[in-house]
């Protein structure tokens, strides 16, 4: 991958303290108001959104660190651990309250504020997730690619809340935000352990941002 010139990485560098910046203050926000929305509707599909922003909150806060310092790099192994450490949260407090909802335990109730939180924030994250992930490539960031995918985990719960919300108002459907929070898991499985492994050591950073060219076909290897 050929280098960034220097001007053009102090460019990208402030691009993704600010995409960080307004990720922090929007999970904040969202936060707030899906706990707070919970809590009166007894929601733990809302409450559940709520903790995800709060672990996003986590992730942005970790690259946010990173680029606080003069040399980004030197922090990049410690941002991917958080990050990925977060993606394992997520995934576990998921996986363990959808559970709870298919075993009718846990119901999420109708919520019209929830409702338009969900939509609201479905389409935001995807532009703030794009933003920063391609940024990131650019700059040859495994840290921040990484963070975009978890602003993109959240475009998905927010898409399974509404989805949950809506069916469970309209048919009653209880069970539906339930399964697909359990996919949902899974993804967050998958990404957390590539951010684990995403350290200078184990693996090449044009790998995790997709900019790594492979040098061999399925014919074998090209000769240089």
């Amino acid at each position: 991958m050929t280098a960034a010139v220097p001007a053009r990485v102090l460019v990208l560098r402030r691009r993704i303290r600010w995409v960080v910046a307004v990720t922090i203050t929007y999970n904040v926000v969202e936060a707030i108001v899906a706990l707070s929305a919970g809590s009166v509707a007894s929601s733990a599909a809302l409450v559940g959104f709520g903790l995800d922003s709060v672990v996003e909150v986590l992730s942005a806060a970790a690259v946010a660190w990173q680029f606080a310092a003069p040399d980004p790099e030197a922090r990049e192994r410690t941002a991917l651990r958080v990050i990925a450490v977060s993606f394992f949260a997520l995934a576990a407090y998921v996986a363990v309250d959808a559970a709870l909802a298919l075993t009718g335990l846990r119901e999420p109730e109708h919520s019209p504020v929830g409702i338009a939180l969900a939509a609201v924030s479905l389409l935001v994250m995807p532009f703030l997730s794009w933003f920063e992930r391609r940024t990131g490539r650019e700059l040859g960031s495994a840290s921040a690619v990484a963070d975009s995918r978890q602003t993109l985990i959240c475009s998905y719960l927010s898409a399974a809340l509404l989805a949950g919300l809506l069916l469970n108002s309209l048919l009653g459907w209880t069970w539906a935000d339930s399964v697909a929070a359990l996919v949902i898991a899974g993804f967050a499985v998958k990404e957390g352990a590539e951010a684990w492994q995403g350290d200078s050591c184990t693996v090449p950073v044009a790998a995790l941002t997709g900019e790594l060219e492979h040098d061999h076909d399925e014919d074998g290897p090209q000769t240089r």
